[in-house]
């Protein structure tokens, strides 16, 4: 370890000390009641997150806006908020954006909402540190704290170093300090959100003790379905395009394929700062004519019915939103056993769940399907599409309805 990194560490830890300490004094001079009798109308909700697509924050926001719980959700954000019922999108200033970049300026943007209105329930997609705010403001203003854990495990395993966080991403490996800390953070949330049990295992195994839901992101199940179009597609992966998707072992496991069928075709959607270079990877492979990079769409509903099997090649996941539509397209899948996945797969019936990420155990998963007979896949594909109803919208708004009525 080089001695940059040591000193970020301890600067981190630092940092995660005065976090808890705010945390602490915030709960001393809190507006909170003690006895507080439980609110029978419906809520004002505030919360705040980053996001890249607008499938993502509308798979998050509409279930809440389905609930018969919520009056108001307020989302403050730096991209564009999808136009929703109840719900209002706030941006931080321009000119407060100018002067501290905009991930700062939506920060203090939700800060200040929190403080000077009051909301019933503050809330911060991924712990850091929009869920970590969440937790100190809901102190502060008495109000429910949030956090939705979307990223699984990492986001507090080995103190977030395998997350994308300026912060803590830079500790260059984990650290049991910071990550103890991190888990007193999220034992002061009211609400803790994950996305299987398998998350909940791992916060409750290290000492959390708070009140865990499990809720998966909302899909509207009548959008996301098989259609009968050609199957253009024998394989799609879609995700943004970084480092802990492991799209390189994706296109590796399209190589080895290749092989024995060498008419195999491949899809990647979506966008990020690798696409070069997994582009320049898949001319080295020699399967440029293999594999289309379709980047960002908006119209993934109709594009993965074009494909047969659905792929996920990542180091680390909550649970999936894009393994959830291929799903309910009617796509088996075959998916690193990390995070949450394993909620909705069902070994041999409507996919696999891969534990040695390799091509080489990725691609004969895929064989298996790919040498199924018609009968045989398309069991597989009913059983895909009956498990991911699961995660369809309206069943997550009553999930959240639960929620908010126990307090």
């Amino acid at each position: 370890m080089n001695r940059r990194n040591v000193s970020w560490i301890y600067f981190v830890r630092v940092f995660m000390a005065t976090y808890l300490g705010a945390v602490k004094i915030a709960s001393i001079f809190s507006f909170r009641k003690k006895h507080q009798p439980r609110k029978k109308e419906a809520l004002d909700v505030l919360l705040t997150g980053n996001f890249y697509s607008d499938n993502w924050i509308y798979a998050q926001l509409r279930p809440l806006v389905l609930s018969q719980k919520t009056k108001r959700i307020r989302m403050v954000a730096e991209n564009t908020v999808p136009d929703l019922p109840k719900v209002e999108a706030i941006y931080p200033p321009d000119r407060l954006s100018r002067w501290v970049g905009r991930d700062v300026a939506r920060l203090l943007t939700f800060v200040w909402l929190g403080v000077t209105t009051r909301p019933d329930v503050i809330g911060g997609f991924h712990l850091l540190v929009n869920g970590m705010l969440a937790i100190l403001l809901g102190r502060l203003t008495g109000a429910r704290s949030l956090y939705v854990c979307g990223g699984g495990a990492r986001e507090a395993a080995g103190g977030g170093y395998a997350c994308e966080n300026k912060i803590f991403g830079r500790l260059g490996g984990p650290d049991a300090v910071i990550e103890r800390q991190l888990l007193r953070a999220v034992s002061q949330a009211d609400i803790v959100v994950a996305r299987g049990q398998r998350t909940i295992d791992f916060f409750e195994g290290r000492g959390v003790n708070t009140h865990f839901y499990v809720v998966p992101a909302g899909i509207d199940g009548s959008r996301f379905k098989p259609a009968t179009v050609e199957k253009e597609y024998d394989l799609a992966l879609m995700g943004r395009l970084t480092e802990i998707k492991r799209v390189d072992t994706y296109l590796r496991t399209i190589a080895l394929l290749s092989r024995e069928y060498p008419r195999i075709r491949a899809m990647v959607i979506g966008d990020g700062p690798l696409r070069g270079s997994l582009e320049n990877l898949a001319e080295e492979l020699g399967i440029v004519g293999s594999v289309d990079f379709l980047g960002h769409r908006d119209d993934v509903d109709l594009l993965l019915p074009k494909a047969r099997i659905f792929v996920l090649t990542s180091d680390s996941e909550g649970l999936s939103q894009a393994m959830i539509q291929a799903m309910l397209c009617g796509l088996p899948a075959v998916v690193s056993d990390v995070g949450d996945l394993k909620e909705l797969i069902e070994e041999g019936e409507n996919g696999y769940l891969i534990k040695d990420r390799t091509p080489e155990e990725f691609a004969g998963a895929i064989m298996k399907i790919l040498g199924s007979g018609q009968d045989r896949v398309q069991t597989m594909s009913s059983n895909a599409r009956r498990v991911a109803l699961r995660c369809d919208v309206s069943r997550v708004a009553e999930t959240w309805d639960g929620i908010f009525e126990d307090g």
